[in-house]
């Protein structure tokens, strides 16, 4: 098979423009000192602007060809994906993103460690790095295998320039490159894939016939239980994720953090309607009949390539070469968004609460852009040598579902929960879900719910249960907790994690002392002043009896 040119070149252009583009974004970024211009682009974005880069928070390379996949494979019913995660979006801008930016918090892990202490607040972080971690590592894993099969490339190598050009202009300006490459990313795909889907159903191999009592999809009743349990994964989980918080809390307003967002899920639903054309498009296609030369049909293992392998085969070449390039532009906007994230989070909730509680804007600025650097290549190594990269991804973003999501809603909208409920939450969810087993990652089944079978595995929607558990654990060790302590069953030199209202007291107790050492400096101060100027005028007043 010959190298493709026309698409290397337009892989290449459209790379060329996402670097210049960063870089030129994040010009002002890359001379400042100030945390919130590099983390939160100074507060200071536009509506336009955040609504795109809100929206790319999703639709980026991997919800467009999971889209196309999906529908191909498992039907419209089973595509939960852009609906669910429209749901998330408009979900989080009515009741968390407000909230979060009129509290004007830097990261989505602030309110754990304001309320909970730094050291179970830290805790909190460890699913978002591992989710991002892999989920990174599985778009780059999932490019390099396009571009091989699309364009004939080395895999290896398509990965390492994909996440190097993503890190770089990430490094340069933070969130106002990612913000600006998301806009760009978004508008060509877009506009690309809005083209692209008419030209691939009126393709003369498109037959719709052979599909027409599959692609609404079945739902069996032995999987409604599942069915369900995606829905509410997608839907609530997708509420925890850092990406969507760091571009709402760089709203400019309360309000337009709420309406970016909302109006973000509106556009996350439209924009996977071109991708299941096409993957409609690719699955109804006689694949004998065009230029395809590899195996006829495509096999299951390699659908996720419906979509690039449809833009070639079934759409005019200039609609084609311009495609390619733009899908995998739009994997490395996913890249750069998940590096940003773990970098940010890790300097301000890790870093700066932990390690060095003394440390400079600029020292932070510093951490920063090595842990992007760092995040990129552990990324790229686990996207190169990793064979279970999807499934440590799929189990990560269940940890976000069954562990982050109880404790977020619990923290932001309750004033019951504390450090003890917050903690053996944590591992009350985690235990539960590490229990029930991944197939993906051949992690065995140690916790079996009702209706599991060996065949289908858990039947019943066990990650909303594992949910509903941690939720329960949370509010009832909380209040067990206040028990044993208020009423001194338990003696206060016990509360080694202090309960919220003890670091809220604190907290309070520590601001009035600062204040009532201000007050004191500023009398201080004027007396000093009032003597000194005493003292120049009984000098004044002897040199002029003098003179």
């Amino acid at each position: 098979m010959a190298v493709n040119v026309p698409g290397l070149i337009s892989v290449v252009a459209f790379y060329i423009l996402i670097l210049v583009i960063g870089i030129y974004a994040g010009r002002k970024g890359s001379k400042s000192n100030s945390l919130t211009e590099v983390f939160l682009a100074d507060r200071n974005m536009g509506t336009v602007v955040s609504l795109f880069t809100i929206t790319a928070s999703w639709v980026g390379g991997g919800f467009i060809n999971g889209t196309a996949e999906i529908i191909s494979l498992q039907g419209l019913a089973w595509t939960q994906a852009p609906f669910g995660y429209s749901a998330s979006l408009m979900i989080c801008g009515y009741f968390f993103c407000p909230k979060m930016r009129r509290a004007n918090y830097v990261t989505m892990f602030d309110p754990f460690q304001d309320r909970y202490g730094a050291r179970v607040g830290a805790l909190m972080c460890i699913p978002q790095f591992l989710a991002d971690l892999f989920w990174s590592a599985a778009i780059l894993s999932a490019l390099g295998a396009t571009v091989h099969i699309i364009l004939d490339l080395d895999e290896t190598m398509s990965i390492i320039v994909s996440a190097v050009i993503a890190v770089l202009y990430t490094f340069v300006g933070g969130l106002w490159s990612v913000a600006c490459t998301d806009v760009v990313q978004l508008i060509c795909l877009a506009v690309v894939l809005t083209i692209a889907a008419p030209f691939a159903m009126l393709h003369p191999s498109v037959d719709l016939s052979r599909i027409q009592d599959k692609w609404q999809g079945e739902i069996l009743p032995e999987q409604i239980g599942i069915f369900i349990d995606i829905y509410c994964l997608i839907a609530l989980g997708g509420t925890t994720w850092q990406e969507v918080y760091q571009r709402a809390l760089a709203c400019r307003t309360p309000e337009q953090a709420r309406s970016s967002t909302m109006i973000a899920g509106i556009f996350c639903l439209l924009l996977s309607v071109p991708p299941a054309v096409i993957g409609i498009a690719g699955v109804s296609a006689d694949w004998n009949a065009t230029s395809y030369t590899g195996e006829v049909p495509i096999p299951p293992s390699q659908m996720g390539m419906i979509l690039p392998l449809s833009l070639q085969y079934l759409c005019p070449l200039p609609v084609a070469i311009v495609g390619l390039g733009a899908v995998s532009a739009a994997v490395m906007s996913s890249t750069d968004s998940s590096v940003l994230v773990t970098s940010s989070v890790f300097t301000k909730n890790i870093y700066k609460t932990l390690i060095r509680t003394r440390a400079s804007p600029r020292e932070m600025i510093l951490v920063m852009r090595v842990t992007i650097i760092v995040a990129g290549a552990l990324a790229t190594i686990l996207a190169i040598v990793g064979k279970s990269v999807y499934g440590l991804f799929v189990l990560s973003s269940d940890l976000m579902y069954v562990i982050l999501f109880p404790q977020f809603v619990s923290v932001l909208f309750s004033n019951t929960a504390n450090a003890y409920g917050s903690l053996v939450g944590f591992i009350t969810g985690f235990v539960l879900r590490v229990g029930a087993g991944e197939p993906l990652i051949h992690l065995p089944t140690c916790i079996t719910f009702p209706f599991y079978t060996e065949t289908d595995g858990q039947r019943l929607p066990y990650r909303t249960l594992i949910c509903l558990i941690t939720f329960a654990v949370i509010y009832g060790v909380s209040r067990l907790a206040d028990v044993l302590f208020d009423r001194e069953i338990l003696p206060s030199k016990y509360d080694v994690l202090r309960r919220s209202k003890d670091i809220q007291r604190d907290e309070a107790a520590e601001a009035e002392e600062m204040l009532d050492k201000g007050t004191m400096l500023d009398k201080e101060t004027m007396l000093d002043e009032g003597n000194n100027k005493a003292d120049c005028d009984v000098i004044g007043s002897n040199n002029e009896k003098l003179s």
